[in-house]
């Protein structure tokens, strides 16, 4: 497959997202305009219960170039309204799309009922935008997302701070991936950091035109530079309904996977984590399942839970990837895969 070819093509796919679709507050509306039940307090699945995100508890993306379209931020817009739309998006199979922006970008969803944690199987898939390039296995377009876990032990219906553990995904410890190589030679950091931070700063004006100099960020590894505006989004990449001037995140940064084939900046392979991250393989691959026996500690130890109410998700990658832009992770939805009747044995994922 010649890479221009492959360029068109993720070119179509990128543009695609924005005809296909137009953290912690309070419960968001219903298909019926009601209330969603809130989540959580111990229950088991039961079949009146549904296999989709019923809540959004909070949504913070990071600076990004689909920021304040995916989902539309109009003027008067609150967090609380953000989260309405985000649920309005990804919420009971809806399978719009939200966008988490670059690094450390995030979103918290809900259920009607505790994701079971079921031995030796898969318990949930969470629905992004990954693709393969064609005739091509191992790259396309891959913009990870951590995931954590949060069981709502004391039953209070909130994801409480000592409440959350990582999914530990095959980037967890250090890069063993099998582009690692040719990543580290193309340039890319390629350490998995735990508590990694950046700041991103409000921009005193907006270009409305394209710069390499867009946003400034700034990390706490010494690191600094800018996001991008490029030609096909031209609206502020700054969450508008945040009064900030900048955005702190903290988070488990992933190695950067994104690699140039043609040595000029216009052909980026995005490559494929082998398991444990949203937004990485297709949703119709089972490498796209998650297994909540994945999920550690602060110590990286394997936790025992019996299941989970909360998801909480951030952009994994900080990386600008030439006229594709930052790695942004982006979201569909969540599924309940036991709800499904779909079974995936987890040994088959984490191999």
């Amino acid at each position: 497959m010649k890479h221009n070819a492959w360029i068109d093509w993720s070119r179509l796919v990128r543009g695609a997202l924005m005809l296909g679709a137009g953290f912690g507050l309070l419960a968001c509306s219903s298909d019926d305009g009601g209330e969603t039940t809130p989540g959580g307090g111990n229950t088991s699945p039961t079949p009146e219960g549904t296999p989709y995100i019923t809540r959004v508890l909070d949504f913070r993306p990071a600076v990004g170039q689909f920021v304040n379209e995916l989902p539309t931020c109009e003027a008067g817009d609150t967090q609380e309204t953000m989260n309405d739309k985000v649920l309005a998006a990804i919420g009971n199979n809806r399978r719009g799309m939200i966008s988490l922006g670059g690094f450390g970008g995030y979103v918290v969803v809900g259920f009607d009922h505790t994701i079971e944690n079921r031995e030796g199987l898969c318990d949930f898939r969470v629905l992004g935008n990954a693709f393969y390039a064609s005739g091509q296995a191992d790259y396309g377009s891959s913009e990870p997302g951590v995931i954590e876990v949060a069981y709502d032990a004391n039953g209070n219906g909130q994801p409480d701070d000592d409440e959350w553990y990582e999914i530990a995904g095959s980037a967890y410890a250090t890069c063993d991936e099998s582009w690692a190589g040719a990543a580290e030679a193309a340039g890319n950091d390629i350490r998995t950091i735990r508590d990694y931070e950046i700041t991103y700063y409000r921009p005193t004006t907006e270009p409305g035109a394209p710069t390499e100099e867009y946003i400034r960020w700034e990390d706490n590894q010494g690191a600094s530079g800018y996001r991008a505006m490029n030609s096909a989004h031209l609206q502020s990449y700054f969450p508008q309904w945040i009064d900030e001037d900048r955005l702190t995140f903290r988070g488990t940064r992933l190695p950067q996977n994104g690699i140039d084939l043609s040595g000029e900046g216009t052909n980026y392979a995005l490559y494929l984590f082998a398991y444990g991250y949203a937004d990485n393989y297709p949703n119709t691959s089972n490498e796209s399942a998650i297994d909540i026996a994945w999920a550690v500690d602060a110590s990286g130890a394997p936790v025992d839970l019996p299941g989970v109410d909360f998801i909480r998700i951030h952009t994994g990658v900080n990386q600008e990837n030439g006229w594709l832009g930052e790695c942004s992770t982006e979201l569909m939805g969540v599924e309940d895969l036991h709800l499904l009747e779909e079974e995936i044995e987890s040994n088959t994922i984490k191999k």
